[in-house]
């Protein structure tokens, strides 16, 4: 395990060929990404950047002033290279849409290396439903900004009711956005 411990960010434990989850928030929790085609480029840009670096998604939840993120990071991946340019080319993008120069969108993540299936199940179940949480929705298939459907279309039923068995109201994660 690798650690970072800053006395002004949080801890970051980082374990090569993992599952981690990450949070990020938008700069003062400011609500950048109001519309469709801002939450789409915050959407397009996460799946390309876990494409690029080879991350496996696991489950997605993209919000107008944050997202969450389960993945397994390859081997000889790493959180800090994969959150560093993904924020960077969301901010240049997000900025050259809005016409501005320079502002600073994302601030800290957080992460957690996922190492129990109880928590696994829990949290995966946790980020595809929390469209629901925040209030956008009644039903997390109808927002489109997540990986619900996506992890409908993947897994057969037998899977789906074990995710959706594991609560996920009770999952302690930076979510007051």
């Amino acid at each position: 395990m690798i650690e970072t411990d800053w006395h002004h960010a949080p801890l970051h434990r980082f374990v090569p060929g993992a599952v981690h989850m990450i949070t990020a928030g938008t700069l003062d929790k400011k609500h950048l990404f109001h519309d469709a085609s801002r939450l789409n480029l915050m959407q397009d840009l996460l799946l390309d950047r876990m494409r690029e670096l080879e991350w496996l998604p696991h489950a997605w939840a993209c919000f107008s002033n944050h997202y969450h993120l389960i993945a397994k990071i390859p081997e000889g991946g790493g959180l800090k290279p994969f959150v560093q340019g993904f924020h960077s080319k969301l901010a240049i993008a997000l900025n050259k849409l809005d016409g501005v120069s320079g502002r600073k969108v994302m601030h800290q993540y957080w992460d957690r290396c996922i190492t129990f299936d109880n928590s696994y199940y829990a949290r995966l179940n946790y980020v595809m439903h929390n469209p629901v949480k925040h209030g956008l929705v009644e039903d997390a298939r109808l927002y489109p900004y997540c990986s619900i459907n996506w992890f409908q279309d993947l897994h057969d039923s037998a899977y789906q009711r074990k995710v959706a068995s594991f609560k996920f109201d009770t999952v302690e994660e930076p979510d007051d956005f």
